[in-house]
């Protein structure tokens, strides 16, 4: 009977707590070493933004100096005015104002509070970067409000509400108007940024000032004046007469233009103003090299159809509003997927009954690969892999013949790095490379740090998530590995994210099945047991352009990948995971690309399948073969054959015997029938199945 009270005193007393934690997550206060009695220790990487924040409300209540009435509450976007995410740091307002680095979430600051809204990437590392001064919301719990419920919450009557209009797409800034309407709160499109006021010069980096450069039409397989007429061809099939175009990676992509103006990304900051007639480009002029000038015929007397016409950058706002008014329709991106379309400063330039807002028709354009660019993915694929392959075996030998070797996360990341940009065609990373050991694997979007940098050891497993830019393809490969003997639980969990990307690689699909349809079946071996990871599985990627390209996206409860189907010449991600928070992470991703098998089209349907082009090892002492079944265990020694055929080859043309043999070593030929095999539970491979067949058939 005393047994039974106290249980029952402990469940009383486990839902209490529960229940006070979920009140904390829904008002923002559930923070670590915040809001507590005493003084606990604060997290290394957090930053502390005291200062900052009180000047910045000092600029917020000063009229004269936002040459507006004053703000209640001021909106910090993660984007510049191109709407990238990934920014040069000139550009990173809110990591200024708020500590927060990563590459998503916005913030709101009024007279008495600051606030953060994250998803589930970051919601371990935003915890920690933010200082207690900030309210953290995680997006994706359970009754989180949404920025615009706390918004009509805490800001008074009348109260209005200041954003940066360039920073702000017209896609957010409607939706967030929408939201507010029932309220008395207004939107205001400051004339200043109240950051830029506050932001010491000395404590700011300076904007890029590299040079642009021209991709051959062997790498890009078109021309840029046969894009130009293709897109001119789908402007006047939408319906207008002319394009504005604001997003970097398109511009990049129609003009066959590089630059290095955004980390990781070869873009050039620019806009572009396209009709049947004129290619109108505001650039920093001074960036384009002779080469650039010359292939764009900017530098010629007589102008054609083709021939771009070149205006500096800061001339665009005031020329563009001017240059409209001879248009009678005028195409303004909308949102798609990773797009967000033009800023909301560019839709107000355009008088209302001139704009048609539409998905901007060289996302759709560009997503579907040509010969050229198919191969040229390929191939930067296996020089990214012999770069892995090469850099992970001096990595490991050294763990291994030298015990007292001393491995941090940023030597990881340094040698990973080298290795990359030696590589022939390499442009450097196509993204920030991440090394995590232990608990810092198991954050999504680890990123390691001087405050965070540990030492790894061989207790736990590490997690490498880095990509390439090449002349022409662009890589990502993530690969979780172990230094030491890892447990049963980390092996159990790989082998089940390895599954799940199996399954996926593996599948052959009718052409009009739902994106939101395939990621059950990666997802199925770890539902098996429970688990279950937060992100999405998979994204497009570009051709030497953006690792996150639109409008492929896999996750099974997105609104977007439940209408979007797959294309052949598509490329994207396939990046299943396992995160067990204060533990270990386990995270694999591989490029895929989008084929049909015309082979079998005997009933009137065309049939599309997967080539896996990424061509990195796994990690074979984190496998657990008897999990895998006879067709995974097929699938797995198929792929280590492509590897010892493709990257073996150039391993040793190359010279880089000792990557030759530790690739080799890891792509052993594995027994396909055992008498111990355990595959995925009968159910949910039916119940996978169905859905698919349900959202081809309905």
């Amino acid at each position: 009977m005393i047994a039974y009270k106290v249980t029952l005193i402990c469940c009383c007393i486990s839902l209490v707590l529960s229940s006070t934690e979920q009140e904390k997550k829904q008002n923002g206060t559930l923070r670590k070493a915040c809001f507590e009695l005493g003084h606990a220790r604060q997290p290394e990487r957090r930053v502390n933004t005291t200062l900052r924040l009180a000047k910045l409300r000092e600029v917020l209540r000063s009229s004269i100096t936002l040459k507006e009435l004053p703000i209640d509450a001021y909106i910090v976007t993660s984007t510049d005015e191109h709407q990238n995410t990934e920014i040069e740091p000139f550009e990173k307002r809110r990591q200024y104002i708020s500590g927060f680095s990563g590459s998503y979430g916005d913030a709101v600051v009024t007279q008495k509070q600051a606030a953060l809204w994250t998803d589930g990437r970051y919601h371990l590392q935003a915890d920690e970067q933010l200082d207690c001064n900030w309210l953290f919301f995680r997006e994706g719990h359970r009754n989180i409000p949404k920025m615009s419920q706390w918004l009509k919450k805490n800001i008074p009557k009348n109260g209005r509400i200041g954003l940066n209009p360039k920073l702000v797409s017209e896609h957010i800034w409607s939706k967030l108007e929408s939201e507010l309407q029932s309220s008395s709160l207004y939107l205001v499109e400051l004339k200043v940024d109240p950051i830029d006021k506050i932001w010491p010069p000395n404590e700011r980096e300076p904007r890029q000032t590299k040079s642009s450069f021209v991709v051959g039409i062997q790498y890009t397989g078109k021309n840029y004046t046969t894009k130009i007429n293709e897109t001119r061809r789908e402007i006047k099939r939408l319906g207008a007469d002319a394009m504005v175009i604001t997003a970097l990676d398109e511009i990049a992509w129609l003009l066959n233009v590089r630059g290095r103006d955004v980390p990781f990304s070869p873009f050039i900051r620019c806009y572009v103003i396209l009709d049947m007639h004129n290619i109108f480009m505001y650039v920093d002029i001074s960036k384009l090299s002779k080469e650039t000038i010359e292939y764009l015929r900017a530098g010629t007397n007589i102008l054609g159809k083709d021939s771009v016409t070149l205006l500096e950058y800061e001339a665009f706002w005031n020329d563009s509003r001017t240059r409209y008014q001879l248009y009678h329709k005028i195409l303004v991106p909308s949102h798609c997927v990773y797009s967000d379309g033009a800023s909301h400063e560019v839709y107000k330039h355009i008088s209302r009954e001139k704009r048609l807002p539409r998905q901007s028709p060289i996302i759709h354009l560009k997503a579907v690969k040509n010969s050229v660019e198919i191969n040229a993915m390929r191939e930067a694929n296996i020089l990214d892999a012999t770069a892995v392959c090469d850099c992970l075996a001096y990595i490991e030998n050294k763990v291994a013949d030298d015990r007292e070797f001393s491995l941090h996360e940023k030597n990881l990341v340094q040698y990973l790095d080298e290795y990359r940009y030696e590589q022939y065609k390499s442009f450097g990373n196509s993204f920030r490379t991440v090394a995590a050991f232990g608990p810092n694997a198991a954050y999504p979007e680890y990123e390691p740090t001087p405050n965070t940098n540990v030492n790894i050891f061989r207790n736990s497993t590490v997690v490498l998530d880095s990509g390439g830019q090449y002349f022409g393809g662009t890589t990502v490969v993530t690969r979780t590995v172990h230094f030491g003997e890892p447990t049963d639980d980390m092996k159990e969990a790989y082998t089940r994210v390895l599954m799940g990307l199996i399954q996926l690689s593996s599948l052959t699909f009718p052409n009009k099945t739902k994106m939101a349809a395939v990621d059950a079946l990666t997802r199925a071996s770890l539902w098996d047991i429970g688990l279950d990871y937060e992100q999405e599985t998979g994204h497009g990627i570009g051709a030497f352009l953006g690792t996150h390209e639109s409008p492929i996206k896999i996750h099974y409860d997105s609104e977007i990948s439940m209408h979007q189907v797959f294309k052949p010449g598509y490329f994207l991600t396939s990046g299943p995971g396992y995160y067990n928070a204060g533990e270990f992470g386990i995270r694999l991703e591989n490029i895929l690309e989008v084929y049909e098998k015309r082979w079998l089209e005997r009933t009137g349907h065309k049939f599309l399948g997967f080539k896996t082009i990424t061509l990195v090892p796994f990690e074979m002492k984190l496998i657990k073969l008897s999990l895998l079944s006879t067709q995974q265990r097929k699938w797995l020694n198929e792929y280590n054959k492509q590897i010892r055929e493709l990257v073996g080859a150039k391993l040793k043309s190359q010279n880089r015997m000792d990557g030759f043999y530790w690739m080799m070593d890891r792509t052993k030929y594995v027994p396909e029938h055992a008498h111990t095999i355990t595959t995925q539970p009968l159910l949910l491979i039916i119940s996978s199945t169905v859905l698919i067949l349900k959202t081809y058939f309905l």
